[in-house]
């Protein structure tokens, strides 16, 4: 990796303080389970107490601490410390963060006044129109109520959300229950005496055929659901 590119990640541990120098995507992939070689994450293993001055952590202290070699000191502080996001990283998370907000208006929206989808650039243009700020540190789904309304002052648009409540048999209750969290908020997780559960899930409407085709590969059709309300956001 190339130094001059490289971030600070810290940690604090009984009273003492030790960084190191890493890769920020790569250290922010490896940190969310990704296998990576070392030499990628950190282009030295020297763990410091500071880096810009370049002091170098005591040997001892590591030991007594840690009681680990360098090499997992390194991918402790990197799973279990603090990353200092560079400005490229953050623009890059801002951008993903974007691009899934627009692709979920696409997919999820229309315009009432023609009954038909918004294309991109239409939506790229009203986000900008209306100086929409897109928290990347927070789910697309979870914005999307504000950024409609926003947007709504620039143009004409219809968000519907669903409510779907899904009976699971019991010997496929348990691995659903991320399928259920993916696809949208579960306002209702209810669990019969025999193991079964009835959730209730809001989604975006557009993603309810893509919600019961997951749940029906899961449970190889063995689902029951119901619409119990759709709601449209504006």
């Amino acid at each position: 990796m190339d130094i001059n590119k490289a971030t600070v990640a810290e940690i604090n541990s009984k009273g003492k303080h030790f960084e190191i120098l890493v890769d920020c995507e790569k250290a922010m992939e490896f940190r969310k389970g990704k296998e990576i070689l070392l030499e990628d994450l950190a282009p030295s293993e020297h763990i410091f107490t500071d880096v810009k001055k370049g002091e170098h952590a005591k040997e001892h202290d590591l030991k007594a601490i840690f009681n680990l070699g360098n090499t997992e000191i390194i991918k402790k502080i990197i799973k279990e410390g603090t990353i200092h996001l560079t400005a490229d990283y953050k623009n890059k998370l801002k951008e993903d963060a974007k691009r899934k907000i627009i692709t979920l208006i696409h997919r999820n929206a229309i315009n009432p006044s023609i009954n038909a989808p918004i294309p991109i650039t239409r939506i790229e243009t009203a986000l900008a129109e209306a100086k929409v700020k897109i928290d990347e540190n927070k789910p697309a789904e979870q914005q999307i109520k504000y950024i409609i309304s926003k947007i709504s002052e620039i143009m004409p648009i219809k968000y519907e959300l669903r409510k779907i409540q899904v009976i699971i048999p019991s010997e496929f209750s348990r691995s659903s229950y991320h399928i259920l969290k993916q696809y949208g908020k579960l306002i209702k997780d209810e669990w019969r005496s025999n193991g079964d559960l009835i959730a209730v899930v809001e989604l975006p409407a557009g993603m309810q055929q893509e919600f019961f085709d997951e749940l029906n590969k899961m449970s190889h059709g063995k689902i029951e659901t119901k619409t119990i309300q759709g709601v449209d956001q504006k």
